[in-house]
This record gives C-alpha cells, structure tokens and sequence, in this order.
C-alpha cells in the first residue's frame, strides 16, 4: 500500500553499454536547469541545441565549466542550416558563418557539429558539386580541430535521405566530414535502416533518436510537433539500433525530441523518463540483435532487462478518501465485504472474489477520491522491482512490521504507485494481516477487469512507456472518445493473455484532471444484470442512460424485447462485435473515482468505446445538476 516515503531508483546500469546523451530541445527551463535534470537522470551528454546557448546569460565558457562540474560531456553543437549546394557568392558566406560557429564551438569544448541538408537555398542538387562544398568546409573545420556530422532532413530541398547523405559523404572524402544518423528522418519517410550497415563506423559522427506516433501529416509538422522518446511511438527503433550496432559505430546514442508537451512539463521529470526510454531501447535492441548480454562481438554493448512475465492479475486497488463512508456504502451495495482495518494501518480492505480494494484517507490534504495504489501479482517480484529500477522507476518505501508481508513497489509518472506480489495464491498472504470477511454480500463479481486511469496531459505518454517497460504490458491502438469538454485520448495496455487491462486516458492541457475525467475501477463479473439486480435491492441508483440510448440500441442491434427492457430498466449498457457481447453498468462518481461492474461473453475483448461518449455526457450532466443544486 503507498506511503510517504520515496527513495532514490538504482542506477547501475548508467554509462555501461552505450554512451547516452539528450538534446536540450527536449528540455523545458534555462539551459542550466536543462544540464542539471540531465545529469541527475543519469546522461553521460548533452547536445547544445543553438537557441539555448544564445537566451543563456552564461558565457561558453561558463557553461562548459558547469558541464565539467556536473561530469557531463558536451557532445554536438547544433543546427547549422543551408550550407551545400549554393553558388560561390553565398558559399562563401557560409563559411564565413561557420568559421565563427567552429570559434565558438571551441570555446564550449565541443567537438562535433550538425550540419542539416540544405531546405531553403540551394540551387542545385548536384552531389559532386555539395561533396566538393562539405570538402571546404571539412578543411575549414580542420583548423578548429573539430567535426562536422551531416544530416539528410527529410524535408531537404534536393537530400532527403540517409544513404544519399552517406554518398555524399563518401565523395567529400574528408576526415572532417562525416554523417549523423536521425531515426525520426529515416523511418518517418519510409526508408529501411538496412542500409545502415553499409556506413563505415568511423564516417557515423552521431546518433540521434526519435520514436513517433504512426500519423498522416506532412513529415515537417510531424517532426516538429509530435516526436516521442523511444517506446511512446510507433518506429521499430530495435531493428535501427540493431543495424547500428553491428557498424561497431560506439559514439554517443542521443534523444532529440522536438514536442510541445515536454517543453512545458518539468525537465527532471521529463529527463528521468528520458533515460527510461533509452534503457528500454537498449533492451529491445539486445532482443532484435538475439544475442546474450554483451556477448556479441561490436563495440557497443547491449544489454538485456530482467525477463519477466506480464502480471497475471490485479490483486488490490488503493484508494484513498475522505468519503469513507460514501464509498463503503457504495461497496456494500455492490456486494463487497469488510475485512475491517489492518492491525498496524490505518486501511481497510473490502472484497469480492479476487477484487479487492484497500481503503483509507489520503496521505495529503486532497479530500477526493483518488486510484492510490495497484497491485500486480508477478511470478517473480524480485526480477520485476530489479526491471524497475533499472528502467529508473523511484521505488516507494512501505514501512511495515516485522510479521508484515513484504511488498516491494515503484512510482508512476503520475504519482501513483504500483506494488509486486507473488502470482500463484488463491490468496495474497497480505490479506491475513486484516480481519476475516464478513458474511453478508452477494456473489456476483469476480475480479477487476481493469483500471482507467486519468493521465494529466504532461504524463500520459510517460504514462505508456511506464506500463509498457516495466509491467511489460503491450500497448494497444490509441483512439479518441468524444465527451462534452471536447476530444478524449485513449490508451489501453494489456497483459499477454489480456486478464490485466490498464486505460489511460489524457486529460486536456490547461483541463482539471479531476472535475473532467475522474479514474475508474471495472470489475468483471459473469452475470453483470444479477450483479444489477441486486445491488438495487440494497439501494444502489446506477449512472442514468438517457432512454435515447436505448432506442438507439435497438435500432442497431437485434436484441429480444425482454433482455432490451431490462437494460433499461437497470441502466446497463451494451455492445457487441463478431466475437461476443458486453454488458456493463456505472456507479455515479462519488468525487473523482467512479465503478463499473461488466460482463462479457464470448470472446469479446473491448470496452464498449461506442458508448463512451453517452456515459460522459451523463457523468458530466450529472455534475452539472450537482453543482446548480449547491449553488441554490
């Protein structure tokens, strides 16, 4: 269950197979605030990305002497744009740009420069004559004793692509002049990283990565606005670090992200989930290349996490309340039995079946509802707290007594938090340390079938990456639910055999997370309109359907007047695809959480997603009425 306490997340694995570096574009703060997240995440490097260094008040030298201080290499200088394929006349005022460019890279200590492939002025897409330019520029660059890595943008007037990039860099045949390699410029236009292993190691200058959601949109708008860190898209970035490896290329692995969301979130969190995103990475590569820990024979090393199964069930959610009494009363209602309290803590535990839900007040002064905690039954607790921890997960300190069963737990990027425990038992042990179930009750419910959580818009890609790398619960396609306060993102990760289901849904930005989109627990059940039947009869009052929804219903589906009755007249709702159906019913929100009990049959595995948007409009009317009501 959570506590107060939090403490620091292991970071062995740091520096160890790769070297790691991220943009400062991918930071919010001053650029000093951005070096220091860096470095406590757990970064060898940082890119200077040019609009950073010019709004900072610290001098070239001052910032690399703070590098130095935080023991944080300074790894590329960039953009440096429209250089190649220009005539004589703006040739030489390029150079004359990047002579002073390459002074002051000297002053910062950096070695390497990104040259982007020209998209405003060049004039011709003659590789001869960009090679023989790249060629003055590298003699250029001798002088300074530094590098230039370049880039083909994907949007390049006449370079687009990396193996032309690559060819050109062959013809300038400069030891100056090299490539640097963009995952979101290559895999965004289409083109295999194969090609990759073509480029000799000592010609790959720098690394950098990016994932992104699958869009249809135009590549610049794309790559400006809607990268993500590695496992948060869609890219197969395992096959292109994979081809990467085997090149025996052993310089800097670096983020560059360009999105709106991380560049007003906070940069120590955004840095940590950074850094996750490239442990991750590098698992995954291990897996792609299917080699052992370090055993293949290349210069960078990769490195599997600690294998673990998927959870195989959701063995108690945390609440935390001062409702108390609102929510035991709707639990009773439901037919959930009190174990009473915990003999040193101040929970309770109620239960049905295997859903439990542990209940107390809230550590902090929030007097609503909120989803606290969740445990997972793992087959192996140890290896999952380790995969944790490695993917930098901060883990939660949960005092307990000595007769305690041990939980060992991490923190979401939401705050939440979520504990282990042995998968197996008919029982967890933890729940001896309450009282006995009382008798009354009423079958009916099963287990939870899942949990929806409301992600705050600054988290819920961290969010996915979170569930997705350490739980190693598999995304499923996101989607969009239309509710009255406009567009709703939906995510659903699920288990492997698809028992553990986590929602996340993204509340807008500037939105409150509470009053918008409370979190919901659904619990499963086989016979959802028993489950209904009685709980009316302990004087449970469902969410309201409008009787429009029924006529819908009708119209849509085939359903026998009799069964078409009863959902109406218990406010249950329904859905049906080619494998089966669903029925499923609300509890009205008590504060910001609210239940639903759901059935399904066959081999139905949705949500009802088409009836989403009825159920919001009613939640958010029923809010409405709520709060005229107080107003009188």
């Amino acid at each position: 269950m959570t506590s107060s306490g939090i403490g620091s997340a292991r970071s062995d694995a740091d520096g160890e197979f790769m070297r790691t570096s991220i943009a400062t574009v991918c930071l919010s703060g001053t650029l000093d605030e951005k070096l220091a997240a860096a470095r406590a995440a757990g970064f060898d490097g940082v890119e200077i990305f040019e609009p950073d260094l010019v709004a900072s008040p610290q001098s070239p030298e001052a910032i690399r002497e703070r590098a130095r201080e935080l023991q944080l290499t300074l790894d590329l200088y960039q953009p440096f744009r429209d250089f190649e394929g220009v005539g004589p006349d703006l040739l030489a005022l390029n150079l004359r740009r990047a002579a002073a460019k390459f002074a002051l890279m000297s002053r910062l200590g950096i070695d390497t420069m990104l040259l982007c492939s020209n998209v405003a002025t060049a004039r011709s897409g003659d590789e001869q004559l960009a090679a023989a330019q790249l060629r003055q520029l590298g003699d250029l660059a001798e002088t300074f004793g530094v590098r230039v890595a370049y880039e083909a943008l994907a949007w390049g007037r006449f370079v687009d692509g990396y193996e032309q990039a690559a060819r050109i860099v062959r013809l300038a045949d400069h030891p100056r002049i090299g490539v640097c390699l963009d995952s979101f410029h290559i895999l965004s236009k289409g083109h295999s990283p194969e090609a990759i292993e073509t480029i000799a190691a000592d010609k790959i200058f720098f690394v950098q990565l990016a994932d992104a959601p699958l869009l249809s949109m135009d590549v610049l708008s794309w790559s400006r606005h809607h990268r993500l860190f590695p496992g948060e898209g869609g890219f197969d970035l395992g096959a292109f670090m994979g081809h990467l490896v085997r090149t025996g290329y052993d310089g800097p692995v670096s983020l560059e992200i360009f999105n709106d969301t991380f560049r007003q979130s906070d940069p120590q969190a955004t840095a940590v989930n950074a850094r996750r995103s490239l442990r991750w990475l590098e698992h995954e590569t291990a897996a792609w290349l299917g080699a052992p820990s370090g055993a293949r024979a290349a210069r960078m090393a990769t490195a599997r996490l600690p294998a673990i199964a998927s959870p195989t069930e959701v063995n108690y959610i945390e609440l935390r309340t001062e409702a108390l009494a609102d929510v035991r009363l709707l639990l009773e209602q439901l037919g959930f039995r009190s174990h009473g309290r915990h003999r040193t803590k101040s929970v309770e535990l109620w239960s049905q079946g295997a859903a439990r839900i542990v209940l107390g007040r809230p550590a902090s002064d929030r007097p609503q509802p909120v989803v606290a905690g969740i445990g997972m039954s793992v087959e192996d607790p140890d290896a999952a707290i380790q995969r944790a921890l490695e993917l930098k997960a901060p883990p939660v300190h949960r005092e307990q007594s000595d007769d305690d069963e041990p939980l060992v737990g991490v923190r979401a990027p939401d705050g939440s938090e979520v504990f282990f425990g042995a998968a197996g038992l008919s029982e967890p042990n933890w729940v001896r340390e309450f009282g006995e179930a009382g008798l009354e009750g009423a079958p009916g419910i099963d287990r939870v079938d899942h949990v929806n959580l409301a992600q705050p818009w600054q988290y819920f890609d961290a969010g996915v990456l979170f569930f997705h790398s350490v739980l190693g619960l598999h995304p499923q396609p996101s989607m969009e639910v239309a509710a009255p306060i406009g567009l709703v993102r939906s995510q659903v990760l699920t288990s492997a055999e698809g028992v553990v289901r986590i929602a996340l849904n993204m509340v807008p930005s500037g939105a409150d997370t509470d009053a918008i989109l409370p979190q919901h627990i659904a619990f499963a059940s086989s016979d959802v309109l028993a489950v209904a039947r009685s709980a009316r009869s302990r004087g449970f009052q469902p969410l309201d359907i409008p009787a429009n929804y029924y006529d819908d219903l009708e119209a849509r589906y085939d359903i026998a007047p009799a069964l078409l009755a009863e959902l109406k007249e218990l406010s249950v709702m329904y859905d049906r695809d080619e494998t089966g159906e669903f029925l499923h019913f609300y509890t009205p929100p008590i504060g910001t959480v609210f239940l639903e009990v759901v059935e399904r049959r066959g081999g139905y595995a949705g949500y009802g997603a088409q009836n989403a948007p009825v159920r919001l409009a009613a939640q958010y009317q029923q809010r409405q009425l709520a709060e005229s009501g107080s107003k009188r």
